[in-house]
């Protein structure tokens, strides 16, 4: 059995850094781990090739070459995963898809023409689809009805097939599911609220074959919250630091957990060691009402202020998530956003009007409600709300607009990378010291021209390098690649204006024609 994996293309979005990637020379911040996971549950005596649209498009003799081809995406790719599952059905291909998108809306896979649906956990399903192939059957939906698989059968991902030189870091997962119930999570409805972790051995095992694959760059944790079970996590890093020791740290790891993190000074302190320099926390909002409206408690029980100030004095750089447009919000939630982000100095953050996921419990309660304008979602900050707000819809654009605007205005970017890497506490891991590349060098250059010569940032970027060089000397280099940063946000805070204003004008003629009938129809009746 041949067959061909296929990733499809994402859209541009706040992860696709595309004016940083050309810095470094790469294509893609992070590769397929999904399908290089179901590469490794396939038979292995079956053939594999993998393309990732987001490096390069399908050749022709691949499309000839494959038996069956099999395509995982998330809901943010749901245009390209459609379409490709009709390019391979022109060309007679039987297609299978899975993953997170699919698996919430699978109406929308096989309308395009998908023969076998995986959907679920892969671990459960896989084999079932296995069976089908076997039997003859050119089709059939594979479905684990609500069983979680034991993820320490999991085997180690194929990261052979992947075209290393294109990523700029690699994925890991060491657990899947979160123990949280918030509203607007499909994460739960997934994966479930009771963490399952592999073991430190075999997640050891994964990083030992990124390492002989030659791999000494970034690896992101793809946990749902990596912390979700405390106890297992903290057993994995006491192996993880000696084998980081070992090895003379060749990895640098950075994850998703909850903020609760910042109460647990001895799992931060366990990171630092080995190597993870950042965290992605979801914050959503410094709102309590809306905290708590939409059960996200864990945000509640203590100041999120001191929590991210905590987390960062740990030695973790923090990159928060956050959601404008919860129910019962009061009117400037952009700038008390805004005001939070600069309290804390969180440098990066993923600031998105509110999504209803499919089958999330926020989707189901708009439903009964009457609420939801589609039954689709986007995750995309480009994207206006797919229901009727209890603020006014074009309130909360606009507010979301401006506030986004002015998160990535290039001086204040800046302002809160430097306050932030001030108070950052020091790498503990360190590799020996090594040359720059060519490509690293270049930049370096690239950004020190950009931000401190060309723009009218250059006062300040020299002021904060060379303060940052003498007061928290170990984070610099690190200091500098969060600043390039800055060339990414400053291209795509204006893509976000400039889709979001097309989308209102949208919005506002809709509306209008939808009055325009409402006060038509009694007239006719009338007359």
């Amino acid at each position: 059995m041949r067959v061909l994996l296929v990733y499809p293309r994402f859209p541009k979005t706040f992860w696709s850094y595309e004016k940083i990637l050309e810095l470094v020379n790469r294509k893609v911040l992070l590769p397929p781990l999904g399908l290089v996971t179901v590469a490794a549950i396939l038979p292995q005596e079956w053939e594999f090739k993998l393309v990732d649209r987001n490096i390069r498009a399908v050749t022709e003799a691949e499309w000839q070459w494959a038996d069956v081809v099999i395509l995982s995406a998330m809901i943010v790719q749901k245009d390209d995963l459609l379409d490709q599952i009709r390019e391979a059905k022109r060309r007679e291909k039987r297609v299978a898809v899975g993953g997170p998108y699919p698996t919430s809306v699978p109406q929308e896979a096989e309308k395009a023409g998908a023969d076998y649906l995986i959907l679920d956990e892969g671990e459960i399903t896989l084999p079932m689809f296995i069976e089908a192939i076997a039997q003859g059957k050119t089709g059939g939906t594979f479905r684990s009805n609500d069983v979680k698989p034991d993820v320490t059968t999991t085997p180690i991902p194929r990261y052979d097939l992947l075209e290393f030189d294109a990523y700029d870091s690699m994925s890991i997962q060491f657990s899947r599911g979160c123990p949280f119930q918030c509203e607007f999570c499909d994460i739960i409805v997934l994966y479930g609220r009771k963490p399952r972790t592999k073991s430190p051995a075999q997640l050891l095992a994964e990083l030992e074959y990124l390492y002989s694959l030659g791999w000494r760059r970034g690896v992101f944790m793809v946990d749902d919250n990596f912390i979700g079970n405390k106890r297992n996590v903290k057993l994995l890093l006491q192996e993880l630091k000696i084998w980081q020791a070992e090895h003379q740290c060749p990895f640098r790891f950075n994850t998703e957990a909850s903020v609760d993190l910042a109460q647990d000074q001895e799992l931060m302190d366990l990171m630092v060691e080995c190597n993870f320099d950042a965290v992605f926390l979801g914050i959503e909002t410094p709102d309590e009402d809306s905290l708590q409206l939409t059960k996200k408690f864990q945000n509640t029980r203590s100041s999120l202020i001191e929590s991210v100030q905590s987390i960062t004095r740990a030695g973790l750089r923090p990159i928060a998530g956050f959601i404008i447009g919860f129910d019962g919000e009061k009117d400037g939630a952009g700038d008390r956003i805004v005001r939070f982000a600069e309290q804390t100095a969180i440098p990066t953050t993923t600031f998105a009007m509110l999504q209803a996921l499919p089958n999330t419990a926020l989707w189901h309660r708009l439903d009964k409600e009457g609420r939801l304008r589609g039954k689709d979602g986007n995750i995309n900050q480009t994207t206006l709300m797919n229901f009727i707000p209890t603020r006014s819809l074009e309130q909360i654009t606009r507010e979301y607009i401006e506030s986004f605007w002015e998160l990535y205005d290039p001086v204040k970017y800046l302002d809160r990378t430097y306050r932030c890497f001030l108070m950052l506490g020091a790498p503990k891991c360190k590799a020996p010291a090594k040359m720059p590349s060519w490509v690293d060098v270049r930049a370096l250059l690239i950004v020190c021209w950009r931000q401190g010569i060309k723009r009218n940032t250059r006062w300040k970027f020299w002021h904060h390098l060379f303060s940052i060089i003498k007061n928290n000397p170990e984070v610099w280099d690190h200091y500098l690649a969060v600043c390039a940063h800055n060339e990414h946000f400053l291209e795509y805070r204006q893509i976000v204006r400039d889709e979001l204003e097309a989308q209102l004008t949208e919005f506002r003629a809709r509306e209008a024609e939808i009055t325009a009938e409402v006060e038509i129809q009694p007239k006719a009746l009338v007359s």
